[in-house]
């Protein structure tokens, strides 16, 4: 199937590492024009000589924390740097440190600024020239504990926010040619991962997981969740607006 992204421009948020940097290689063999933004510039560095190596048109990255910038005035540093995008990936979230499900407001409101709130807060100056140009994809990468609504309280609330934000929002964008979706990744695991650190453990819990949690018994790969990204990124998608996919192997 023939994607039909090649000169496409992507803005890729949350690049370096793990299902990000998968993203930003399948977009590369798209020959795509890509601009990442990660917190770490080695290996920001490291990922554009792979990326040009694999075939990206182009390759520009800039260093930014979301948690510590004006997010809004990171967006329009962009937009008049780089011009409109066609393709926005939205890979930012995790649990931070706090897993305390009784915390106040500062613990839930920092859990919902990572997971959700500082990509929506970007999305509102680079979704507007979208939507005058009547085209555009916007892609948040979720995660299935949104729906499972299990493990750590303050990331499964804000991702399941987030999804609440993709659909509501995605719908009001759907006449205009703006997809705006989610993908949201199971169990994944890759180098320095919370699964790959459990499995070169040897970790009880991994068996445990697999066998009462996983159908396929398996975890996921950052390569199978940047196949789904890419064909979201695609006019293949054009049915598909304001919807948030699992891509879990069946999660239980």
């Amino acid at each position: 199937m023939d994607l039909n992204l090649n000169h496409k421009s992507v803005l890729l948020v949350g690049a370096s590492k793990g299902i990000g940097k998968a993203i930003a290689l399948g977009f590369a063999a798209e020959q795509c024009k890509i601009v990442a933004i990660a917190r770490t510039e080695d290996l920001l560095r490291q990922l554009q000589e792979e990326a040009l190596a694999a075939g990206a048109e182009s390759f520009h990255y800039v260093v930014a924390d979301l948690m510590g910038c004006d997010t809004k005035e990171l967006a329009q540093s962009l937009l008049d740097t780089y011009g409109t995008f066609d393709i926005v990936v939205h890979n930012v979230g995790g649990s931070l440190v706090s897993r305390n499900h009784l915390g106040g407001a500062e613990e839930w409101n920092e859990a919902l600024k990572f997971n959700a709130i500082a990509s929506i807060d970007m999305n509102s100056r680079l979704i507007p020239p979208m939507v005058e140009r009547g085209s555009g994809r916007v892609i948040h990468i979720s995660s299935i504990s949104a729906l499972m609504l299990r493990g750590n309280p303050l990331y499964a609330s804000a991702k399941a926010f987030l999804n609440a934000y993709v659909t509501t929002v995605g719908r009001q964008l759907a006449p205009s040619g703006v997809l705006l979706t989610s993908v949201m990744p199971g169990a994944v695991s890759f180098e320095g991962s919370y699964w790959d650190k459990f499995v070169k453990e040897g970790h009880p819990r991994v068996d445990d997981f697999l066998r009462h949690h996983q159908a396929i018994n398996r975890f996921g790969s950052p390569e199978e969740i940047a196949n789904v990204v890419l064909f979201m990124a695609s006019d293949k998608s054009s049915f598909m607006p304001a919807t948030n996919i699992p891509v879990d192997g069946a999660n239980m």
